[in-house]
């Protein structure tokens, strides 16, 4: 029964909506195939088309991946700590080498994210 209901969810594992406001914002962990588990997060806001005369959602994503999870976070936690106080972090303006695998095309690499972002529309 278990592994019925987790194929009926897909690879979704948890999820947690969050209403604020006109949005949403929903926060689901997933699994690869190979059992890792990542986060998405979704932001939904409610959108009215004129010509058609109805509502829709419009959803923009986020897919982050368990090996960023602390850059992640110290990223956001440096941004508000500078909302609220207004004061930059040390290492405000120091850029991170970027890393590429030597052997990865990295437009290949591009192109399976839009793809990925056209089959969740």
């Amino acid at each position: 029964m278990e592994e019925r209901e987790k194929s009926t969810r897909k690879d979704e594992l948890f999820s947690k909506a969050i209403r604020a406001g006109k949005r949403t914002y929903f926060f689901d962990v997933k699994e690869t195939r190979g059992e890792e588990k990542y986060l998405t997060i979704t932001e939904s806001k409610r959108r009215f088309n004129n010509e058609q005369g109805n509502f829709f959602f419009e959803k923009h994503k986020i897919f982050l991946y368990k090996e960023d999870f602390e850059k992640f976070i110290k990223g956001l936690d440096d941004s508000l700590k500078f909302i609220k106080t207004g004061e930059y972090p040390e290492d405000y303006g120091v850029e991170e080498p970027k890393q590429i695998d030597s052997d990865e095309n990295i437009d290949e690499w591009f192109d399976t994210i839009d793809k990925l972002d056209d089959s969740e529309k």
